[in-house]
Protein backbone atom coordinates (compact mmCIF):
# COMPACT_ATOMS: atom_id res chain seq x y z
CA UNK A 1 0.00 0.00 0.00
CA UNK A 2 1.06 3.56 -0.69
CA UNK A 3 0.56 6.34 1.86
CA UNK A 4 0.10 9.97 0.92
CA UNK A 5 -0.09 12.71 3.55
CA UNK A 6 -3.12 14.90 2.87
CA UNK A 7 -3.39 18.27 4.61
CA UNK A 8 -6.69 20.17 4.69
CA UNK A 9 -4.96 23.28 6.11
CA UNK A 10 -7.88 24.41 8.31
CA UNK A 11 -7.97 27.73 10.11
CA UNK A 12 -7.19 25.90 13.34
CA UNK A 13 -7.63 29.06 15.44
CA UNK A 14 -11.27 29.43 14.40
CA UNK A 15 -13.78 30.40 17.05
CA UNK A 16 -15.93 27.26 17.01
CA UNK A 17 -18.70 28.88 19.03
CA UNK A 18 -18.90 31.68 16.45
CA UNK A 19 -19.17 29.07 13.69
CA UNK A 20 -22.06 27.49 15.57
CA UNK A 21 -23.79 30.88 15.87
CA UNK A 22 -23.43 31.52 12.14
CA UNK A 23 -24.50 27.97 11.25
CA UNK A 24 -21.47 27.09 9.12
CA UNK A 25 -17.78 27.79 8.51
CA UNK A 26 -18.51 28.03 4.78
CA UNK A 27 -19.28 31.05 2.55
CA UNK A 28 -21.29 33.09 5.09
CA UNK A 29 -18.90 32.88 8.06
CA UNK A 30 -17.48 36.44 8.23
CA UNK A 31 -13.81 36.76 7.29
CA UNK A 32 -13.35 39.18 10.17
CA UNK A 33 -12.80 35.99 12.19
CA UNK A 34 -9.58 35.36 10.22
CA UNK A 35 -6.51 36.96 11.82
CA UNK A 36 -3.89 37.40 9.04
CA UNK A 37 -1.01 36.99 11.50
CA UNK A 38 -2.39 33.65 12.70
CA UNK A 39 -3.14 32.71 9.10
CA UNK A 40 0.46 33.36 8.07
CA UNK A 41 1.73 31.28 10.99
CA UNK A 42 -0.58 28.42 10.01
CA UNK A 43 0.56 28.44 6.38
CA UNK A 44 4.21 28.13 7.39
CA UNK A 45 3.42 25.49 10.00
CA UNK A 46 1.39 23.43 7.53
CA UNK A 47 4.05 23.61 4.83
CA UNK A 48 6.59 22.48 7.44
CA UNK A 49 4.33 19.51 8.26
CA UNK A 50 4.10 18.45 4.62
CA UNK A 51 7.86 18.72 4.23
CA UNK A 52 8.19 16.61 7.38
CA UNK A 53 5.90 13.99 5.81
CA UNK A 54 8.31 13.75 2.90
CA UNK A 55 11.26 13.34 5.28
CA UNK A 56 9.38 10.57 7.14
CA UNK A 57 8.92 8.55 3.96
CA UNK A 58 5.32 9.15 2.91
CA UNK A 59 4.87 8.43 -0.79
CA UNK A 60 3.61 11.92 -1.46
CA UNK A 61 1.92 15.01 -0.10
CA UNK A 62 -1.54 16.23 -1.06
CA UNK A 63 -3.27 19.61 -1.29
CA UNK A 64 -6.79 20.53 -2.37
CA UNK A 65 -8.99 23.52 -3.19
CA UNK A 66 -11.80 25.19 -1.25
CA UNK A 67 -13.17 28.72 -1.26
CA UNK A 68 -14.47 31.14 1.36
CA UNK A 69 -14.20 28.81 4.33
CA UNK A 70 -12.32 28.24 7.58
CA UNK A 71 -12.39 24.52 6.75
CA UNK A 72 -9.36 24.80 4.46
CA UNK A 73 -7.09 27.72 3.58
CA UNK A 74 -6.32 26.68 0.00
CA UNK A 75 -8.36 28.73 -2.49
CA UNK A 76 -5.36 28.58 -4.87
CA UNK A 77 -3.52 25.33 -4.14
CA UNK A 78 -0.97 25.94 -6.88
CA UNK A 79 0.62 28.67 -4.76
CA UNK A 80 1.29 26.19 -1.97
CA UNK A 81 2.30 23.44 -4.41
CA UNK A 82 4.84 25.81 -5.89
CA UNK A 83 6.29 26.40 -2.43
CA UNK A 84 6.60 22.61 -1.97
CA UNK A 85 7.81 21.71 -5.45
CA UNK A 86 11.48 22.13 -4.53
CA UNK A 87 11.35 21.33 -0.80
CA UNK A 88 9.56 17.98 -1.21
CA UNK A 89 12.56 16.01 -2.43
CA UNK A 90 11.47 12.39 -2.86
CA UNK A 91 7.70 11.93 -2.75
CA UNK A 92 4.98 12.86 -5.20
CA UNK A 93 3.20 16.21 -5.09
CA UNK A 94 -0.54 16.06 -5.68
CA UNK A 95 -3.32 18.63 -5.97
CA UNK A 96 -6.56 16.73 -5.38
CA UNK A 97 -7.75 18.73 -7.21
CA UNK A 98 -8.60 21.95 -9.05
CA UNK A 99 -12.34 22.63 -9.37
CA UNK A 100 -12.59 22.93 -13.14
CA UNK A 101 -16.23 24.13 -13.48
CA UNK A 102 -15.43 27.21 -11.40
CA UNK A 103 -12.88 28.44 -13.94
CA UNK A 104 -13.42 30.76 -16.88
CA UNK A 105 -10.02 29.84 -18.27
CA UNK A 106 -9.11 26.13 -17.90
CA UNK A 107 -5.86 26.77 -19.76
CA UNK A 108 -4.59 28.43 -16.58
CA UNK A 109 -4.72 24.98 -14.92
CA UNK A 110 -3.03 23.36 -17.92
CA UNK A 111 -0.20 25.88 -17.54
CA UNK A 112 -0.06 25.68 -13.73
CA UNK A 113 0.04 21.88 -13.67
CA UNK A 114 2.62 21.73 -16.47
CA UNK A 115 4.84 24.10 -14.47
CA UNK A 116 4.52 21.95 -11.35
CA UNK A 117 5.27 18.82 -13.39
CA UNK A 118 8.46 20.46 -14.65
CA UNK A 119 9.47 21.80 -11.23
CA UNK A 120 9.15 18.32 -9.70
CA UNK A 121 10.68 16.65 -12.76
CA UNK A 122 7.70 14.39 -13.17
CA UNK A 123 6.66 13.81 -9.55
CA UNK A 124 3.38 15.70 -9.93
CA UNK A 125 -0.11 14.15 -9.84
CA UNK A 126 -2.94 16.18 -11.38
CA UNK A 127 -6.26 16.11 -9.57
CA UNK A 128 -9.45 17.37 -11.19
CA UNK A 129 -12.69 17.86 -9.30
CA UNK A 130 -16.10 19.41 -9.83
CA UNK A 131 -15.99 21.15 -6.43
CA UNK A 132 -18.55 20.70 -3.68
CA UNK A 133 -21.87 22.51 -3.72
CA UNK A 134 -20.70 25.35 -1.48
CA UNK A 135 -18.13 26.38 -4.10
CA UNK A 136 -20.94 27.23 -6.51
CA UNK A 137 -22.42 29.62 -3.97
CA UNK A 138 -18.98 31.13 -3.38
CA UNK A 139 -18.11 31.58 -7.06
CA UNK A 140 -21.62 32.31 -8.47
CA UNK A 141 -21.52 29.42 -10.94
CA UNK A 142 -24.73 27.66 -11.99
CA UNK A 143 -24.50 24.16 -10.40
CA UNK A 144 -26.69 22.72 -13.16
CA UNK A 145 -23.81 23.39 -15.58
CA UNK A 146 -21.24 21.71 -13.33
CA UNK A 147 -20.86 18.42 -15.16
CA UNK A 148 -20.76 19.82 -18.68
CA UNK A 149 -18.32 22.59 -17.71
CA UNK A 150 -16.12 20.00 -16.00
CA UNK A 151 -16.12 17.67 -19.02
CA UNK A 152 -15.34 20.46 -21.48
CA UNK A 153 -12.58 21.96 -19.31
CA UNK A 154 -11.03 18.52 -18.82
CA UNK A 155 -11.03 17.77 -22.55
CA UNK A 156 -9.51 21.15 -23.35
CA UNK A 157 -6.70 20.65 -20.82
CA UNK A 158 -5.88 17.18 -22.16
CA UNK A 159 -5.79 18.51 -25.74
CA UNK A 160 -3.60 21.42 -24.64
CA UNK A 161 -1.14 18.94 -23.11
CA UNK A 162 -1.09 16.43 -25.94
CA UNK A 163 -1.74 18.25 -29.25
CA UNK A 164 0.87 20.46 -30.89
CA UNK A 165 -0.08 24.12 -30.71
CA UNK A 166 -1.19 26.60 -31.57
CA UNK A 167 -4.69 25.41 -32.43
CA UNK A 168 -8.12 26.98 -32.12
CA UNK A 169 -10.73 25.71 -29.66
CA UNK A 170 -14.43 26.56 -29.89
CA UNK A 171 -16.73 24.93 -27.35
CA UNK A 172 -19.98 25.62 -25.54
CA UNK A 173 -18.40 27.22 -22.47
CA UNK A 174 -14.84 28.04 -23.59
CA UNK A 175 -13.53 29.69 -26.74
CA UNK A 176 -9.85 30.25 -27.53
CA UNK A 177 -8.31 31.44 -30.76
CA UNK A 178 -4.91 30.16 -29.66
CA UNK A 179 -4.22 27.08 -27.55
CA UNK A 180 -0.45 26.82 -27.24
CA UNK A 181 0.54 25.93 -23.68
CA UNK A 182 4.11 26.60 -22.56
CA UNK A 183 5.72 24.75 -20.84
CA UNK A 184 4.70 21.29 -21.97
CA UNK A 185 4.21 18.66 -19.23
CA UNK A 186 7.35 16.86 -18.09
CA UNK A 187 5.59 13.48 -18.05
CA UNK A 188 4.58 11.91 -21.34
CA UNK A 189 1.85 12.41 -22.39
CA UNK A 190 0.83 14.24 -19.16
CA UNK A 191 0.78 13.81 -15.37
CA UNK A 192 -1.38 10.98 -13.97
CA UNK A 193 -4.92 12.16 -13.25
CA UNK A 194 -6.88 11.41 -10.07
CA UNK A 195 -10.56 12.11 -9.43
CA UNK A 196 -11.97 12.57 -5.91
CA UNK A 197 -15.69 12.42 -5.14
CA UNK A 198 -18.15 12.34 -2.27
CA UNK A 199 -19.90 9.43 -3.99
CA UNK A 200 -21.33 10.84 -7.23
CA UNK A 201 -22.34 7.93 -9.47
CA UNK A 202 -21.65 9.97 -12.61
CA UNK A 203 -18.15 10.91 -11.40
CA UNK A 204 -17.36 7.31 -10.44
CA UNK A 205 -18.57 5.98 -13.81
CA UNK A 206 -16.62 8.61 -15.73
CA UNK A 207 -13.43 8.02 -13.73
CA UNK A 208 -13.68 4.28 -14.42
CA UNK A 209 -14.23 4.80 -18.15
CA UNK A 210 -11.22 7.12 -18.29
CA UNK A 211 -9.16 4.66 -16.18
CA UNK A 212 -8.28 7.47 -13.77
CA UNK A 213 -7.49 6.74 -10.13
CA UNK A 214 -10.61 7.33 -8.05
CA UNK A 215 -10.37 8.72 -4.52
CA UNK A 216 -13.30 8.43 -2.11
CA UNK A 217 -13.47 11.34 0.29
CA UNK A 218 -13.99 10.90 4.04
CA UNK A 219 -16.90 8.45 4.44
CA UNK A 220 -17.92 5.41 6.52
CA UNK A 221 -15.94 2.41 5.32
CA UNK A 222 -19.09 0.50 4.29
CA UNK A 223 -19.93 3.29 1.85
CA UNK A 224 -16.32 3.42 0.64
CA UNK A 225 -16.56 -0.29 -0.17
CA UNK A 226 -19.83 0.25 -2.04
CA UNK A 227 -18.45 3.14 -4.10
CA UNK A 228 -15.29 1.21 -4.96
CA UNK A 229 -17.41 -1.74 -6.05
CA UNK A 230 -19.35 0.68 -8.26
CA UNK A 231 -16.04 1.72 -9.85
CA UNK A 232 -15.09 -1.93 -10.48
CA UNK A 233 -18.49 -2.56 -12.03
CA UNK A 234 -18.15 0.45 -14.33
CA UNK A 235 -14.65 -0.68 -15.30
CA UNK A 236 -16.03 -4.07 -16.38
CA UNK A 237 -18.62 -2.27 -18.52
CA UNK A 238 -15.72 -0.36 -20.09
CA UNK A 239 -14.00 -3.64 -20.95
CA UNK A 240 -11.33 -4.06 -18.29
CA UNK A 241 -10.84 -5.23 -14.70
CA UNK A 242 -9.97 -2.40 -12.32
CA UNK A 243 -6.90 -2.73 -10.14
CA UNK A 244 -6.79 -1.89 -6.44
CA UNK A 245 -4.06 0.56 -7.45
CA UNK A 246 -6.78 2.65 -9.12
CA UNK A 247 -8.62 3.15 -5.83
CA UNK A 248 -7.63 5.48 -3.00
CA UNK A 249 -9.35 6.11 0.33
CA UNK A 250 -9.09 9.51 2.01
CA UNK A 251 -9.08 8.98 5.77
CA UNK A 252 -7.89 10.22 9.16
CA UNK A 253 -5.45 8.18 11.24
CA UNK A 254 -4.42 8.97 14.79
CA UNK A 255 -1.98 6.75 16.72
CA UNK A 256 -1.07 6.81 20.42
CA UNK A 257 0.38 4.29 22.88
CA UNK A 258 -3.03 2.87 23.85
CA UNK A 259 -6.55 2.91 22.40
CA UNK A 260 -7.81 4.89 25.36
CA UNK A 261 -5.16 7.59 25.02
CA UNK A 262 -5.63 7.84 21.27
CA UNK A 263 -9.41 8.28 21.59
CA UNK A 264 -9.04 10.78 24.43
CA UNK A 265 -6.52 12.90 22.52
CA UNK A 266 -8.22 12.77 19.11
CA UNK A 267 -11.82 13.33 20.22
CA UNK A 268 -11.86 17.14 20.66
CA UNK A 269 -10.14 17.63 17.31
CA UNK A 270 -12.49 15.25 15.50
CA UNK A 271 -15.38 17.18 17.02
CA UNK A 272 -13.80 20.41 15.79
CA UNK A 273 -13.43 18.92 12.30
CA UNK A 274 -17.14 18.11 12.28
CA UNK A 275 -17.99 21.67 13.22
CA UNK A 276 -15.64 23.10 10.57
CA UNK A 277 -17.14 21.02 7.77
CA UNK A 278 -20.80 21.38 8.77
CA UNK A 279 -23.01 23.21 6.28
CA UNK A 280 -26.71 23.42 5.43
CA UNK A 281 -27.94 20.78 2.97
CA UNK A 282 -28.95 23.46 0.46
CA UNK A 283 -25.34 24.65 0.41
CA UNK A 284 -23.88 21.15 0.18
CA UNK A 285 -26.27 20.01 -2.55
CA UNK A 286 -27.64 22.99 -4.51
CA UNK A 287 -30.38 22.19 -7.08
CA UNK A 288 -28.96 20.79 -10.30
CA UNK A 289 -25.57 19.84 -8.85
CA UNK A 290 -26.20 16.06 -8.93
CA UNK A 291 -28.88 13.64 -10.02
CA UNK A 292 -31.31 12.39 -7.39
CA UNK A 293 -29.59 9.06 -6.77
CA UNK A 294 -26.19 10.69 -6.37
CA UNK A 295 -27.65 13.26 -4.00
CA UNK A 296 -29.03 10.47 -1.82
CA UNK A 297 -25.65 8.72 -1.73
CA UNK A 298 -23.71 11.90 -1.04
CA UNK A 299 -26.06 12.90 1.73
CA UNK A 300 -25.68 9.45 3.33
CA UNK A 301 -21.90 9.62 3.04
CA UNK A 302 -21.45 13.16 4.26
CA UNK A 303 -20.84 12.91 7.98
CA UNK A 304 -22.06 16.48 8.47
CA UNK A 305 -25.52 15.51 7.26
CA UNK A 306 -26.49 14.38 10.75
CA UNK A 307 -25.16 14.92 14.28
CA UNK A 308 -22.14 12.70 14.82
CA UNK A 309 -19.57 12.28 17.55
CA UNK A 310 -15.96 11.18 17.40
CA UNK A 311 -17.07 7.81 18.77
CA UNK A 312 -19.57 7.46 15.91
CA UNK A 313 -16.85 8.26 13.37
CA UNK A 314 -14.52 5.64 14.81
CA UNK A 315 -17.29 3.04 15.01
CA UNK A 316 -18.34 3.63 11.38
CA UNK A 317 -14.79 3.47 10.09
CA UNK A 318 -14.72 7.09 8.98
CA UNK A 319 -11.46 7.44 10.93
CA UNK A 320 -8.96 5.03 12.46
CA UNK A 321 -7.90 5.90 16.00
CA UNK A 322 -6.01 3.70 18.42
CA UNK A 323 -2.81 1.98 19.42
CA UNK A 324 -0.42 0.84 16.67
CA UNK A 325 -1.87 -2.68 16.81
CA UNK A 326 -5.44 -1.45 16.60
CA UNK A 327 -4.70 0.89 13.70
CA UNK A 328 -2.86 -1.85 11.81
CA UNK A 329 -5.71 -4.33 12.35
CA UNK A 330 -8.40 -1.85 11.32
CA UNK A 331 -6.54 -0.59 8.26
CA UNK A 332 -5.90 -4.15 7.04
CA UNK A 333 -9.56 -5.02 7.60
CA UNK A 334 -10.72 -1.93 5.71
CA UNK A 335 -8.24 -2.45 2.89
CA UNK A 336 -9.56 -5.95 2.26
CA UNK A 337 -13.20 -4.89 2.67
CA UNK A 338 -13.00 -2.10 0.12
CA UNK A 339 -10.10 -3.28 -2.08
CA UNK A 340 -7.83 -0.22 -2.28
CA UNK A 341 -4.04 0.09 -2.39
CA UNK A 342 -3.61 3.78 -1.57
CA UNK A 343 -4.31 5.54 1.73
CA UNK A 344 -4.68 9.32 1.45
CA UNK A 345 -4.04 9.90 5.15
CA UNK A 346 -4.75 13.07 7.07
CA UNK A 347 -2.63 13.22 10.22
CA UNK A 348 -3.70 16.74 11.21
CA UNK A 349 -7.30 16.90 12.46
CA UNK A 350 -9.32 20.09 12.95
CA UNK A 351 -7.74 22.10 15.77
CA UNK A 352 -4.93 19.64 16.53
CA UNK A 353 -1.77 21.50 17.61
CA UNK A 354 1.58 21.15 15.90
CA UNK A 355 3.23 18.96 18.54
CA UNK A 356 0.46 16.36 18.46
CA UNK A 357 0.46 16.38 14.67
CA UNK A 358 4.18 15.68 14.44
CA UNK A 359 3.99 12.89 17.00
CA UNK A 360 1.13 11.35 15.06
CA UNK A 361 2.96 11.66 11.75
CA UNK A 362 6.03 9.95 13.18
CA UNK A 363 3.88 7.18 14.70
CA UNK A 364 2.15 6.53 11.37
CA UNK A 365 5.49 6.50 9.56
CA UNK A 366 7.19 4.20 12.06
CA UNK A 367 4.37 1.96 13.31
CA UNK A 368 1.94 1.71 10.40
CA UNK A 369 3.49 2.32 6.99
CA UNK A 370 6.25 -0.35 7.19
CA UNK A 371 3.66 -3.06 7.90
CA UNK A 372 1.74 -2.24 4.71
CA UNK A 373 4.55 -1.61 2.25
CA UNK A 374 4.17 -5.01 0.57
CA UNK A 375 0.54 -5.59 1.46
CA UNK A 376 -1.93 -5.77 -1.42
CA UNK A 377 -5.69 -5.59 -1.04
CA UNK A 378 -7.56 -8.86 -1.15
CA UNK A 379 -10.46 -9.08 -3.60
CA UNK A 380 -13.41 -7.91 -1.49
CA UNK A 381 -16.03 -10.54 -0.67
CA UNK A 382 -18.97 -10.14 -3.04
CA UNK A 383 -17.03 -7.81 -5.33
CA UNK A 384 -17.88 -7.70 -9.01
CA UNK A 385 -14.15 -8.09 -9.68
Amino acid sequence: MKFFNFHLMPYADADLSAIERHGSAWVTFPNTHCDPVKGADLYHRYLDELEYADELGFDGVVLNEHHQTAYGLMPTPGVLAGALARSVKRGKLMILGRALPLLNNPLSVAEEYAMLDNLTRGRFIAGFVRGIGAEYHAMEINPALSQERFAEAHDLIIRAWTEPGPFQYVGKHYDFRYVNVWPRPYQDPHPPIWLPSQGSSSTIAWAARMRYTYCQTVSPIALVARFFDMYRSEALKAGYEASADQLAWSNFIYVAETDEKAVREATPHLDAFNRLQKMPVEMLLPPGYSNVESMKRIRAARISSRPQTAADMIRAGVVIVGSPNTVREKLAEYQDLAGFNTSITKTQIGTMPAGMVRENMAAVAEEIIPHFRDRMAAVPVGSVA
